[in-house]
């Protein structure tokens, strides 16, 4: 913006007064007239899932102070959603839950298509069947939630491409292996596993699911959704279920680590921007979500964190990134994908009931 007021300096008085009087409109008209907000912005997102050095940036561009705190699953934003007195202005919320958010009334509507930047969303990510028209929602970043593991500690130095390898691990592999700590990753993944329906509602394939979490706990080493880049890169685990993005950051530190994307399937998701209805900053919630839609602002994010974006910045992303399976997917396993879904409520207490009886 700064480069388009020097521009104009050059033309004559009239025409620039009359630029920045339709372009203060304009803004209004887009982002609501929340002239009385205070400069600031409270942003509660995945843990390690924007880099500060942007947050740095849009402060100094906006003049709008962004205090970011980090939750470790859905099921835990969708907690703090429900239970009301959640302050926050920017949610980042996957698909798997964003119609029940929608139901339940939680979402500001921020028809992000008239957003000015909406322009540079990708054609795929501008009219999802979780928010048709882009009513509650922005694209953010997307990725595959599979299994990672370190090729110099295993014997023969590879594993088969399967979930068989995590969820009934080698002898020399038991003991040294960690799952996420997300009731809804370690369901799909064992539900891949076992070839059946992630949002079944037959009480038999959750028995079936939850025998073999129960065979594989005491193998594992944790449950853990934090610190996926350094527990793999440091060799704390040596096999980690873990996104794909993570292991394309731990694989910067440490070159033999590899990801797999299993051939049973493994679940890809997309995450969004979202406003809840409860945000005590609203326009600068929409100016934010607007800012992180111009291609150089989602490109940065991608640089940094490894996932890639829903805005056309191909063309910006760093080379290393390229190069890595675990960010520039095989076109061969592009039939091994599984949209996350979102279960129906039968579907979820099933599910419930199985991760409290595993946890327990």
């Amino acid at each position: 913006m700064s480069l388009e007021r020097s521009r104009m300096k050059t033309k004559s008085m009239r025409p620039a007064v009359a630029g920045l009087a339709l372009s203060c409109f304009t803004a209004l008209t887009a982002f609501g007239a929340h002239a009385a907000e205070p400069k600031e912005l409270f942003f509660y997102n995945w843990t390690d899932y924007y880099p500060v050095d942007l947050l740095a940036k849009f402060e100094k561009e906006t003049g709008i102070k962004v205090t970011m705190d980090g939750y470790d699953s859905n099921e835990t934003l969708l907690a703090k959603l429900q239970a009301g007195g959640a302050a926050y202005d920017v949610i980042v919320p996957s698909q798997s839950i964003m119609r029940t958010l929608i139901n339940q009334n939680l979402l500001l509507e921020i028809d992000a298509s008239t957003l000015p930047n909406f322009q540079y969303v990708k054609p795929a990510f501008r009219d999802p069947v979780f928010d048709p028209g882009r009513k509650f929602s922005a694209p953010y970043l997307w990725g595959t939630t599979g299994f990672s593991y370190d090729s110099a500690r295993v014997p023969g130095g590879k594993l088969d491409d399967s979930w068989k390898e995590f969820f009934e691990p080698r002898k020399e592999l038991q003991g040294q292996l960690a799952a996420l700590d997300t009731s809804s990753s370690v369901i799909n993944a064992a539900s891949h596993y076992l070839n059946v329906d992630e949002c079944s509602e037959n009480p038999q394939d959750a028995k079936r699911i939850l025998e073999l979490l129960q065979k594989q706990k005491p193998f594992l080493k944790m449950y853990s959704s934090d610190n996926t880049v350094d527990r793999m890169a440091s060799g704390e685990v040596i096999m980690m279920q873990n996104w794909n993005g993570s292991t394309a950051r731990a694989t910067l530190q440490k070159s033999t680590i590899k990801y797999v994307y299993p051939r049973e399937g493994l679940a890809m998701f997309q995450d969004n921007f979202a406003v809840p209805k409860s945000a005590p900053h609203p326009g600068n919630a929409k100016i934010f979500i607007d800012w992180m839609m111009k291609p150089e602002n989602a490109a940065a994010v991608s640089n940094s964190i490894a996932y890639a974006n829903g805005i056309q910045s191909d063309k910006l992303l760093d080379a290393k990134w390229k190069v890595m399976d675990a960010i520039n997917m095989p076109d061969e396993f592009a039939s091994r994908l599984r949209p996350e879904k979102e279960c129906s409520n039968k579907a979820r207490e099933l599910q419930d009931r199985v991760w409290s009886k595993l946890k327990g």
